[in-house]
């Protein structure tokens, strides 16, 4: 039986969404603008497709890629879900677009309803909190870790997402203390829409050394309807969740549950998890470091290396399909580091397929990611789901 590979290069956008300036997004490209900015070399993505992508997104070929694919097939994604945050994107590739609004914090300061804090305070027997504002998370630990360690107050903030984040030292604070006071704020938020609470540990004794860790944890909404994970699993097969995918999904569907930090260590498990895989297994692999260490922090050289790097290893997981493995590419929104502020942007994404099995050839612009899970779910020999259309 065939089995089906998912990455998910998180924020990699290939160009603005028909909607985008409804997002303040409009002329966002998250690869043309790193390849516009740096000599980029992205040689095996581009063989299946990724400069192809790019020219149907956006009507021109990104610097030091061709419109010239010699296997795979290819084309973009086109989110129909409102926001552009994780998991309506998540959500949507596997089947489930969102149908509700998520909910917001406003661009205040403070920026939290102040019953909201006070009953995290008091349910979570906390001396109070640090923060209350929209902010960059590497930035804010920087501003007010210190203080955290000094005062016991975990630092709270959002972003442009449906987000609560909660960041607290590992030790001086203590790791599942700060998963405690997340899931105390998870209770709190979820009646609100707010999509994720994430913990946000980080280690180091100065703001010159504060360094965020690879014990992150998000505290998620469940999807509202079976996805492609839960689709798999009741058929009887195995589901690898690999980084982030398991908390994304709540923990849903999934059979085996595989972590790392760092895109080159996610890589590795990706690889395990193709040798443990059995017959009809689905793998898929969020890797965060494109969004969190260089897209949210405007890092336009860093997000490209990253992009080279990745490229490298392709061959590596091309080399251990089988022949009627599928493996897919695909992004969950966009972050171009040379836009302003520090949030997501509403993109385009490439979708880039290869099989042994498959004929090269576009697929066209999808009008829904839901086309992504139901291809995949039709490689698998699943039954057709509610939403999207198999381009296989």
């Amino acid at each position: 039986m065939p089995r089906a590979i998912l990455c998910i290069l998180d924020s990699f956008g290939i160009g603005g969404a028909p909607d985008a300036a409804d997002y303040g997004d409009a002329g966002a490209d998250t690869l043309g603008h790193i390849a516009a900015n740096y000599p980029i070399s992205l040689p095996n993505l581009d063989a299946i497709g990724l400069g192809a992508a790019a020219e149907l997104s956006t009507g021109h070929v990104p610097r030091g890629l061709t419109n010239r694919p010699r296997g795979g097939r290819w084309g973009v994604g086109r989110e129909v879900s409102k926001g552009k945050d994780t998991p309506s994107g998540h959500w949507e590739i596997a089947g489930v677009p969102v149908p509700f609004a998520w909910g917001y914090f406003p661009h205040t300061e403070p920026t939290f309803p102040p019953d909201l804090i006070a009953q995290l305070i008091e349910k979570a027997k906390l001396p109070g909190i640090l923060g209350d504002k929209h902010a960059s998370g590497t930035r804010i630990i920087a501003e007010l870790g210190e203080e955290s360690i000094r005062t016991g107050k975990p630092i709270c903030y959002t972003s442009i997402d449906s987000v609560f984040q909660i960041a607290a030292h590992e030790t001086h604070f203590g790791l599942e203390r700060l998963y405690e006071v997340c899931q105390v704020a998870f209770a709190l938020t979820a009646p609100l829409m707010i999509g994720r609470v994430i913990a946000r540990p980080f280690v180091g004794e100065s703001a010159s050394d504060f360094k965020r860790t690879g014990n992150r944890r998000d505290f998620a909404i469940p999807p509202p309807a079976p996805t492609l994970l839960d689709r798999n699993q009741a058929a009887g097969h195995q589901v690898f969740a690999i980084g982030k995918i398991s908390d994304i999904y709540a923990g849903h569907g999934v059979t085996h549950k595989l972590k790392a930090t760092g895109n080159m260590a996610l890589f590795d498990r990706t690889l395990e998890a193709v040798e443990m895989a059995a017959d009809g297994a689905f793998i898929m692999v969020n890797f965060v470091d494109f969004d969190q260490e260089y897209g949210h922090r405007r890092d336009i050289a860093g997000y490209a290396q990253a992009l080279e790097a990745f490229d490298r290893r392709l061959p590596e997981l091309i080399a251990a399909l089988r022949q009627d493995d599928l493996l897919v590419l695909t992004a969950d929104h966009g972050n171009d580091p040379s836009w302003t502020g520090s949030d997501h942007t509403r993109e385009q994404t490439p979708i880039l397929c290869f099989s042994p099995s498959v004929t090269p050839g576009s697929i066209g612009i999808r009008t829904t990611f839901a086309d992504i899970g139901e291809s995949i779910a039709r490689w698998l020999g699943l039954a057709p789901g509610p939403h999207g259309k198999s381009f296989l």
